[in-house]
């Protein structure tokens, strides 16, 4: 398997902490709203490069966390005169929905920052005891400059991230780049603390969850969008470092992000469509389909015109997948377990290539061809057909694309004879009737 990484810029040859074993931390969502679709594509990424690494046989333990605690979620909860908690669940329950509705597999936890206060406290009070942190006006901040190699990730200097940086300034820093560990606060929901009621900041959370969720707090993998690299993943990794001597994860992978035609997609920016609603709409395959059309570093143009051409090319797919398995229980034939190997291979060989989906996809329409002509041969090979047609859909479950297989009654194999007899005998009337039912059907 061979990732880029964002900390070295190159792509390099995975090597597990412990041999077989993948440990995999995504950040999640702040739960304060609904996921847009832009959300969806580290979901659908990170749950593909899972299944990959399971085909090569490794055993995945993958964590995703919720930040429940948060200003907006606060806000929110006071406009509507409820609890935080019960924003919280709203928008825990409908991502998970996401979730389900995108065909991805069970997460091995979902940890939350509110049941991860005591880790965090402690965890802070580390910092401050090493001269990491300082605390200040009640509340507790990072001091960027006890870590020399500050911007590791991003590849930034610290004095040049000085030099016009959009930092709000705040008389209680000793620099603008110092973030906020602890937030004291007399507002929204709030924990004791050494330093007083409060509660975390966001850039503290992940590391900590890392460390409980994960039985050595050093990880193979950290991922998540590419804007989630500066600052939170950059002021995770400094945090770890300082605290555990560690910069956390070996390999920092990020997806690139999905604009839409006008620019970038987000909630603040008014040009978001809920991922629920996009779901809801062109169903769970096509919407995974779109979002590992392109290599997940790079940009994904969110169109019309990206849907109707993936759109397309899953229904090229659905037809050949169907048309074998008609054709199979037409004539009587039972399938077993075999696939085409080199097919397979040439597909797990465009994937282990640093998650290189439209080299997958290529791969799958080449199989696609191959089991178009040998379907159209007089005399079928289903020995043939079998093979194909098994690592297709091995081939999409990686995709976590799952298209139903078309099961044939008795009467539909009747009405599928006798239509095809009326068209041998240019019954047409008869034919045109027959057809309708077989479409209604969902058999052509």
């Amino acid at each position: 398997m061979k990732l880029y990484n964002s900390l070295t810029l190159q792509v390099e040859e995975f090597k597990p902490i412990i041999e077989g074993e993948v440990s995999m931390y995504v950040c999640g969502p702040t739960v304060y709203n609904h996921a847009h679709i832009g959300n969806a594509r580290p979901i659908v990424v990170f749950d593909t490069l899972r299944r990959v690494f399971e085909a090569l046989g490794y055993k995945v333990r993958f964590v995703s966390n919720f930040t429940d605690v948060d200003d907006k979620i606060i806000n929110k909860a006071l406009e509507e005169g409820v609890d935080e908690g019960v924003i919280a669940q709203r928008y825990i329950d409908a991502y998970n929905d996401v979730r389900r509705s995108l065909n991805v597999l069970p997460l091995d936890a979902t940890p939350r920052v509110t049941e991860t206060i005591d880790e965090i406290i402690d965890f802070i009070d580390r910092l401050v005891k090493k001269g990491s942190a300082y605390v200040s006006g009640g509340d507790v901040y990072f001091a960027v400059d006890s870590d020399e190699k500050y911007g590791r990730l991003s590849h930034q200097k610290a004095e040049d991230l000085m030099v016009g940086a959009r930092i709000e300034e705040n008389e209680q820093k000793r620099s603008p780049l110092d973030f906020v560990l602890w937030k004291k606060t007399g507002e929204g929901i709030k924990w004791d603390s050494p330093w007083g009621k409060g509660r975390p900041g966001w850039h503290t959370e992940c590391v900590v969850m890392i460390a409980k969720e994960f039985e050595h707090n050093m990880i193979d993998i950290h991922g998540g969008g590419r804007d989630l690299k500066f600052p939170h993943h950059e002021n995770e990794m400094t945090q770890s470092q300082m605290c555990n001597n560690h910069h956390l994860a070996n390999y920092w992978i990020h997806n690139g992000m999905l604009e839409a035609e006008g620019g970038k997609m987000s909630k603040s920016l008014g040009n978001t469509q809920w991922a629920k609603d996009v779901i809801a709409e062109n169903g769970s395959n096509l919407t995974r389909w779109l979002l590992l059309s392109a290599k997940y570093r790079d940009t994904l143009i969110y169109s019309d015109e990206t849907f109707e051409a993936s759109k397309a090319e899953l229904t090229k797919i659905e037809t050949i997948l169907k048309q074998v398995e008609i054709k199979r229980q037409l004539a009587d034939v039972e399938f077993t377990q075999q696939y085409d190997q080199k097919m397979y291979q040439q597909f797990l060989e465009a994937m282990t290539n640093d998650l290189n989906t439209p080299n997958g996809y290529k791969v799958i329409f080449d199989t696609v061809k191959l089991l178009n002509q040998s379907l159209r041969v007089k005399e079928v090979d289903f020995a043939e057909v079998e093979k194909l047609y098994n690592a297709i859909r091995k081939m999409l479950y990686i995709l976590g694309i799952y298209i139903d297989e078309v099961i044939l009654t008795e009467e539909d194999k009747k009405i599928y004879a006798d239509w095809n007899q009326a068209r041998v005998q240019k019954d047409f009337a008869t034919a045109d009737r027959l057809r309708d039912i077989l479409l209604e059907r969902n058999i052509l």
